[in-house]
């Protein structure tokens, strides 16, 4: 196993959260949504600008790496909410949290989400909102054991196609 370390993200890391949020999405939907969508969809989402727009909007960003050679493993992304339910005062969105394949079962996935938690909380927010494909029963999963429930649906377009979400929350 890869010995990994956790680090706020700052203005120098949008090339590197950008190299990991296009493999790791890429790893979780290659084979399941079309590939041209992954393409567009990364392109649009995923890029080193898109990465500098979040930072420089206020975005809290958490950049997972391997603790020698700084290498990203995998990252969340917290913003305000863009989702459709009832918003509250003190709602902040998990817009992602992903981990490379590898990192999978070695507890990265729960410190990024308690990081997350940790960083919400530290701003005054009092719940946590995220959006999850609706095919996605792993991830799904791991939400639930998070202690999130369900809350609300969504259609999110990913390239040119429109898949239904999940929409979850948890108390913070």
């Amino acid at each position: 196993m890869i010995d990994w370390r956790l680090r706020r993200a700052g203005a120098g890391d949008a090339a590197r959260l950008s190299l990991v949020a296009g493999a790791t999405f890429l790893e979780a939907f290659a084979g399941v949504l079309d590939g041209d969508d992954i393409v567009a969809h990364v392109a649009r989402n995923s890029s080193a600008a898109a990465f500098d727009r979040y930072l420089s909007d206020g975005a809290i960003v958490t950049l997972a790496e391997a603790a020698t050679g700084a290498a990203p493993l995998g990252y969340t992304l917290l913003t305000d909410p863009d989702l459709p339910v009832a918003p509250r005062d003190g709602d902040i969105e998990l817009k992602r949290i992903y981990s490379l394949a590898p990192m999978h079962g070695g507890g990265m996935g729960a410190a990024l989400m308690t990081r997350a938690i940790d960083d919400a909380r530290a701003v005054g927010r009092r719940r946590m909102l995220l959006g999850v494909y609706g095919g996605n029963a792993r991830a799904q999963r791991f939400y639930l054991k998070q202690g999130f429930a369900v809350v609300g649906e969504r259609r999110f377009r990913v390239g040119a196609t429109w898949h239904d979400d999940l929409v979850f929350a948890r108390e913070l």
